[in-house]
């Protein structure tokens, strides 16, 4: 390599300077504000700035003037079809809560509205979800047991709703939805299969038709309870349950081989309602151990404000349950509108879909109504049947509105067992043991944290596989802290290129010369492993030349293009490291470091140690420098002394 191209190397720059203020600026925009919100508000008039930030907050104001009747006719198909599956849901979801029939209906009414001129997804469809009547059900009645004081728990019920809408608009606002990303895919995975599981085994209290069973959720608890008393089993009961559930899963298998037949699993649960209810009627089957719902009291949904237990001893209890719902909720309800998004080709603010669930749930805590989110059933109803904006759960509302206010009455003699048999259809569909397949095909860890979460919640709590996977999920991210990938680069044949010899088996190593890539940022956590890391390294890489009879290593060469960030632990680790080399007669080369250390690296006098002559921009031009030194050194038969070197290539 001739002199004229060892020279022309370039240099890694060093960033202009910036004062401290806007650095934390910058980083704090960048964490709280990546889609940069305020950009439309930019060089416009305060009058305009009003109406954007009406829109922001109101976004049906701003897609209202361009509604159509086109889009209302499509709009009005889907609405009228999913509140044939919201109301029998509805009534299910909240006897799975433990609470009276009526209150699912209250939350399909009241909640639809507010999103509809809050959301931002065109497909969401809002209600009551089995995973968050569940949860309300168990850690509410853990303290306070809905047979014996009913009033008490309806209160904390409202209130647990009130606190996880206030969680979920404050994290909106504030612009913290990132929080609940630390429930990865697996994670959902896994919890949602097993809270379906769980919710499955409960229903079996119903089908059978039994008075008594445990309150408690795990797997072991229910099959004791429910062979402990084969004795008080009802055969009509369960018969006309697995009639019913048949039936179900035979409607959704027709739709998903027939994708314009939607329509049938969306009016299947309406029609289970509606044929057994007859059939109780006419065979007057209550009498004979099939339970009925009984009367559903007519009306809109009468307020609740004075309701809110905030004097309760049990307020914490309605805090916890509202902060766990709040967050399961969020993460349910945002997946589902994100993926439908996906489909047709549009965005939703993560943030802006926050604020409007909390708000919904604020109102709704207002209103009799307990927790509301976008389950995935109602809503992929809603986007199969057409709907073209968030109309449809205002037309869905509607409907639930004159069930309320005429037809309530109706479902008087609803069978009990249905209701099992429509959450059971509905919870088979949350059990992805595709999903989980997929993930033991892909990341055998991921498979681990989703299979954590399912065995946690299905013979523990739903609590417990909820930590249980939020622990083994911020594991994983610690060990990729702690214990950051790093690897030794080598040239691939013919080229100038650099790449991990254990990904790149042809990938030759360079004689003399150690290339290593650092693939993190180097912070407190990880900078001693990362030392004895490097350190072993080069003990390795000595050892395997000594045994070769070839060359030997003379330069250590660090990559850390990866390296995004370091501390003042990482910089006393490169100082060290520095002085490791030394000690041993190489010579430390560094490629690449980014703007935020190369600063850092500065101001510590790092740079000034390992000497600017020997930081390079690429692998190659480091490696280039490297081997004219080498090259020079040994025609001139000068010192093996590093310094020697460095005062070289310093007058090159």
């Amino acid at each position: 390599m001739g002199t004229g191209e060892y020279e022309s190397a370039h240099r890694v720059e060093m960033p202009p300077p910036q004062p401290f203020i806007n650095s934390l600026k910058n980083s704090l925009m960048e964490t709280f504000f990546p889609d940069d919100p305020f950009r439309q508000f930019k060089n416009q008039p305060a009058s305009r700035r009003f109406i954007l930030g009406l829109h922001y907050f109101l976004p049906i104001l701003e897609w209202a003037p361009r509604y159509s009747f086109s889009f209302f006719k499509a709009d009005l198909l889907a609405g009228i079809t999913i509140a044939s599956l919201a109301i029998p849901q509805g009534i299910s979801y909240a006897k799975l809560a433990n609470l009276p029939p009526i209150l699912g209906l209250y939350s399909s009414f009241v909640p639809p509205i507010v999103y509809a001129f809050m959301g931002s997804s065109k497909d969401l469809a809002v209600g009551t979800v089995a995973v968050g009547s569940m949860l309300t059900a168990t850690m509410i009645g853990k303290e306070v047991k809905a047979t014996e004081n009913p009033g008490l728990y309806l209160h904390l019920a409202f209130t647990a709703t009130f606190f996880a809408g206030l969680l979920m608009a404050s994290l909106g606002l504030l612009r913290l939805g990132f929080i609940v990303d630390f429930l990865s895919h697996a994670t959902i995975v896994g919890f949602m299969g097993g809270a379906a599981t769980v919710v499955i085994l409960q229903q079996l209290k119903g089908v059978l038709g039994l008075n008594h069973f445990t309150h408690s959720t795990d797997v072991i608890s229910v099959f004791r309870s429910v062979f402990s008393q084969t004795h008080q089993w009802r055969w009509e009961s369960a018969l006309l349950g697995f009639c019913f559930l048949f039936y179900l899963i035979l409607t959704r298998y027709i739709s998903k081989k027939k994708a314009k037949l939607f329509w049938i699993t969306a009016m299947a649960p309406l029609t289970s309602v509606i044929l057994g209810s007859l059939l109780v009627y006419f065979t007057h089957a209550e009498r004979h151990g099939v339970q009925v719902i009984g009367e559903l009291k007519k009306g809109l949904n009468p307020p609740s404000v004075s309701d809110l237990a905030f004097g309760s001893p049990y307020l914490t209890t309605a805090i916890k349950t509202g902060i766990i719902t709040g967050v399961i909720a969020l993460a349910e309800g945002i997946a589902v509108g994100r993926s439908f998004a996906m489909f047709k080709n549009y965005h939703i603010d993560g943030n802006k879909e926050m604020i409007a669930f909390g708000t919904m749930n604020i109102v709704g805590s207002f209103t009799s109504c307990y927790l509301t989110t976008g389950p995935f059933s109602r809503s992929a109803v809603n986007f199969n049947a057409g709907c073209k904006t968030a109309v449809s759960n205002i037309v869905m509302a509607v409907a639930v509105m004159i069930t309320l206010l005429f037809l309530t009455p109706l479902f008087y003699y609803t069978p009990i067992v249905v209701l099992s048999a429509i959450i059971i259809a509905a919870m088979l569909g949350l059990i992805d043991y595709q999903a989980a397949i997929h993930l033991w095909r892909v990341d055998k860890y991921d498979f681990v944290v989703c299979l954590s979460a399912y065995i946690g919640v299905v013979f523990g709590s739903v609590e417990t596989g909820l930590m249980i996977a939020v622990a083994v999920s911020l594991l994983r991210v610690l060990l990729f802290v702690v214990r950051p990938k790093t690897s030794v680069l080598g040239n691939i044949p013919d080229s100038k290129i650099y790449r991990s010899v254990d990904q790149y088996p042809s990938a030759c190593s360079v004689p003399g010369i150690l290339i290593l890539d650092v693939a993190a940022p180097i912070y407190f956590a990880n900078a001693e492993y990362l030392r004895e890391r490097i350190v072993r390294w080069i003990d390795e890489e000595e050892e395997k030349l000594k045994a070769s009879g070839a060359i030997s290593l003379q330069y250590v060469i660090l990559h850390m293009s990866g390296v995004g960030n370091i501390d003042t632990s990482g910089i006393s680790m490169m100082d060290e490291v520095k002085k490791i080399i030394d000690r041993r007669g190489l010579k430390l080369v560094l490629v690449n470091p980014g703007a935020d250390v190369m600063k850092k690296l500065v101001k510590s006098k790092i740079i000034e140690k390992i000497g600017n002559e020997w930081i390079y921009l690429t692998v190659g031009e480091a490696v280039s420098a490297c081997n004219y030194m080498l090259h020079s050194c040994k025609r001139n038969n000068s010192s093996d002394d590093p310094e020697t070197w460095s005062s070289s290539s310093t007058n090159v």
